[in-house]
């Protein structure tokens, strides 16, 4: 059960990152214009997120997680979710473009 959140995390990318070489979406490629629309969202949900975990309105279940810590109570799963899940919603919605194009 430790593995719980990672583990869903590590599925939500397998299904999404086949897009990149399969389809040629180019996501991966462009690092910089990546890394620039996922950092302001991703930092401003973390701060969000350590402002309610420290207020105690929101939790993360011991034994479903690492136990690795990346700030005042907030897990290592909890980050990686702020950039895993934005990385598979553009590399679905690039998807979806190329798609169309053809």
């Amino acid at each position: 059960m430790r593995f719980t959140y990672l583990a869903v995390l590590t599925g939500c990318l397998l299904c999404a990152l086949w897009l990149e070489p399969v389809l040629r979406v180019g996501v991966l490629r462009q690092v910089r214009r990546l890394a620039l629309t996922v950092a302001p969202v991703a930092a401003a949900f973390l701060l969000w997120d350590l402002a309610a975990v420290n207020s105690g309105w929101w939790s993360f279940d011991s034994a479903q997680i690492l136990g690795v810590r990346v700030g005042p109570g907030l897990p290592l799963e909890e980050a990686l979710f702020f950039v895993v899940v934005p990385l598979c919603a553009i590399l679905g919605y690039e998807a979806v473009r190329t798609v169309l194009k053809r």
